[in-house]
């Protein structure tokens, strides 16, 4: 078999056999086939497309082109939740326990923050001890133990999603809807869990801006994990504006605790609540209600909060942090940043505040950065609040005081105030499944 074929086949408009596609991903995961030639079969996917049949086949081969975990033990009661990435996104560190503390078996792996968006892994690993690091049988036993275990992607897992993903990045064919599916489902059927709930974000910090296309790429997504042989729904939820008050590592870990603990009933929890729902109601066949209501009670009861206590305890993490969140070390600088006007909050771009915290130390501007997990942003005024001018918007944190006018500067340009109430979006636009 020739790739000269395959990509003049898929160039003129044609389907890939399965052969075909899967020839492809194992000659290129073993450097059989150069960079080029790969470039040219995803630049005809994107504009020629793909099946129904070429994605599945296509998802499968980058899933068991490494490593793959076999969660078969648990049977059907595995559950995993995927976001596509936003600013101040910390649900999974409240989803996963919800799930667990009542008999989803979350065995979850994610990544590292890059860009304007966080990564939970960063996010947990400002809680001193915690070892994001598992062998697989440290990993089983403790999906097996407690229900709940969540680490860092392994480096063989797929390792063909990994080279086109770095290639499509410089070769202008990131936004393809069938290259999206495969790269994110392909990590997520390596996983092994049974059930996958998207959290698919739709706004100004989302990968997805407009809601017709996140639609598009939610279906294709649930429907390619259907004919994958798992249950898949996908949840539509608002990133127009920051989730939550706080954008930073330790920061975001601290609001969490406090959803947890009961202290927060704001659209964070909500979206959370939803979230956590989707994974009970596809595990158990439960109703959206009966899963909601049991997950409110998770929350009111602190069952949830008592779960996180011992995920964390079984990962090396001192609890400790997670009981007196003071505890967690503070930046050294700190400033406030004032509202420059009366009005009302009518827009906060998420991309806008997400940079500013990677300036503040919060993420990085290149893979392998170290970052500051003290480091970020906490807002007193969210959208849609009065303010007068000099009330405080925000307050930035960081230990790079040279970061500290970029930063505010973003910060400001990015909160917009208006003499008018803005309407808002909806907090979640649609559930697909």
């Amino acid at each position: 078999m020739l790739m000269y074929d395959v990509i003049r086949k898929k160039r003129d408009g044609l389907e890939l056999s399965d052969d075909e596609i899967r020839f492809f991903i194992s000659e290129y995961t073993i450097g059989n086939i150069p960079d080029y030639q790969a470039a040219a079969l995803m630049m005809a996917i994107f504009y020629k497309g793909m099946t129904d049949r070429e994605i599945v086949t296509l998802t499968q081969a980058m899933a068991h082109s490494g490593d793959t975990v076999d969660l078969s033990q648990f049977g059907g009661l595995t559950a995993d939740k995927h976001s596509t990435g936003g600013v101040g996104d910390k649900t999974s560190m409240i989803v996963a326990p919800i799930a667990a503390s009542l008999g989803c078996k979350v065995s979850k792996m994610s990544g590292r923050g890059l860009g304007h968006t966080g990564g939970t892994v960063d996010k947990l690993e400002s809680i001193p001890g915690y070892n994001t690091a598992l062998t697989q049988d440290e990993f089983l036993s403790q999906v097996e133990k407690i229900g709940i275990a969540v680490i860092g992607q392994t480096g063989n897992l797929t390792p063909a999603d990994k080279k086109l993903y770095s290639l499509r990045d410089v070769t202008a064919t990131i936004d393809s809807i069938p290259l999206i599916t495969s790269s994110i489902m392909s990590k997520k059927l390596a996983a092994g869990s049974h059930t996958i709930v998207l959290d698919v974000k739709v706004g100004s910090g989302a990968f997805m801006k407009d809601i017709t296309q996140a639609r598009v790429l939610a279906e294709k997504m649930v429907s390619i994990a259907k004919l994958c042989g798992r249950k898949a729904s996908a949840v539509l939820t608002d990133m127009d504006t920051p989730l939550g008050m706080a954008v930073g590592n330790s920061l975001e870990v601290i609001e969490a605790v406090n959803v947890l603990k009961g202290n927060s009933h704001g659209p964070l929890r909500e979206i959370c609540l939803a979230l956590a729902a989707e994974m009970l109601a596809q595990t158990f066949s439960y109703s959206r209600e009966k899963a909601i209501k049991l997950c409110r009670e998770s929350l009111d009861s602190q069952k949830a909060y008592s779960k996180m206590l011992e995920w964390i305890s079984a990962q090396g993490g001192d609890v400790s942090y997670i009981e007196n969140t003071e505890k967690f070390p503070k930046a050294k600088i700190s400033k406030e940043l004032l509202a420059q006007k009366d009005g009302y909050i009518s827009s906060i771009d998420a991309e806008g505040i997400g940079m500013a915290a990677v300036e503040l130390g919060a993420g990085r501007k290149k893979a392998g950065e170290a970052i500051d997990h003290s480091a970020g942003i906490i807002f007193e005024k969210t959208f849609g609040d009065r303010v007068s001018r000099g009330d405080c918007l925000c307050r930035i944190y960081t230990n790079d005081c040279s970061a500290v006018p970029q930063a505010s500067e973003k910060i400001l340009q990015a909160v917009s105030i208006s003499d008018s109430i803005p309407v808002k979006n909806p907090l979640i636009y649609d559930i697909i499944n």
